[in-house]
């Protein structure tokens, strides 16, 4: 990360739950074009993206013959970005201990009996649920 190795804000995350889902390189217009309604200014969204850049998510290049137009892409997958984050969770709120923190979220969400038998299954055979978070 260039700036540093904060999280992403809520509305920076969105912007790159959409640049992720697009899959490439992408233009304020772009995104704008998904955000939900009410549509923030375009200037706001070029801002997000200016951010995302200095925090060292996003990479970008001008295109020739588009004028002012920046073309982003993500230096960071989904994937990692959750991992990190999640690395973080457990380290800050659970004495780095991935039992309290599995154990937590067990007792929380109030689990059917069919999802902890896919927990159990997942836990029994990682390999199966690896390919999920590859995004």
């Amino acid at each position: 990360m260039k700036r540093d190795e904060t999280n992403l804000t809520r509305v920076e995350f969105q912007v790159m739950n959409i640049i992720w889902d697009l899959g490439g390189s992408v233009c304020a217009w772009d995104i704008l074009e998904r955000c939900p309604e009410p549509k923030p200014a375009y200037t706001t969204v070029a801002t997000y993206l200016k951010v995302l850049y200095e925090k060292g998510y996003l990479t970008y290049r001008k295109e020739k013959g588009q004028g002012k137009t920046h073309r982003y892409a993500p230096l960071v997958t989904k994937a990692e970005y959750t991992r990190r984050t999640m690395q973080s969770v457990k380290r800050d709120f659970f004495s780095g201990s991935l039992k309290s923190m599995f154990s937590y979220f067990v007792r929380e969400e109030n689990l059917s009996e069919k999802e902890i038998a896919e927990l159990i299954e997942l836990i029994e055979r990682p390999e199966k649920g690896e390919d999920e978070n590859k995004s």
